[in-house]
């Protein structure tokens, strides 16, 4: 799995970029199921977008977290706006986290669901 991070009005500083790293890493582990099995390459990019909003505001939702997945077939978003920079990073990573679930258990019904057909196919 690949990550791009990106700023906006905000210095990446080596502490915020293993944090974005170590959540949307943990992303892997569901990401590693879509893997191609001639290549066993993922096919997944996190192109991940972190800003302060605007410079003047001391208070309220200045903080702005987005990220987009790239699977096969699917693209998922999520955004996310907070006071906190760390609690936006990990309001992203639970958003994505559901979205992949929902997209891994969507093949893998697809795929049963053909086999089952098979079986009734060849049983009849």
């Amino acid at each position: 799995m690949k990550i791009i991070i990106k700023t906006k009005n905000l210095d990446l500083t080596p502490g915020l970029k293993n944090l974005i790293e170590e959540k949307i890493g943990s992303l892997k582990k569901f990401v590693d199921v879509l893997k191609r099995e001639e290549d066993k390459k993922t096919l997944a990019e996190v192109f991940f977008e972190i800003e302060k909003e605007t410079a003047h505001h001391k208070k309220g939702k200045i903080f702005k977290s987005s990220a987009m997945i790239l699977l096969p077939g699917k693209k998922i978003l999520a955004e996310v706006r907070g006071e906190d920079l760390n609690g936006t990073v990990v309001k992203i990573k639970d958003e994505l986290q559901q979205e992949i679930k929902k997209y891994k258990l969507k093949i893998v019904d697809s795929n049963r669901r053909k086999q089952r057909k098979t079986k009734k196919d060849v049983i009849i």
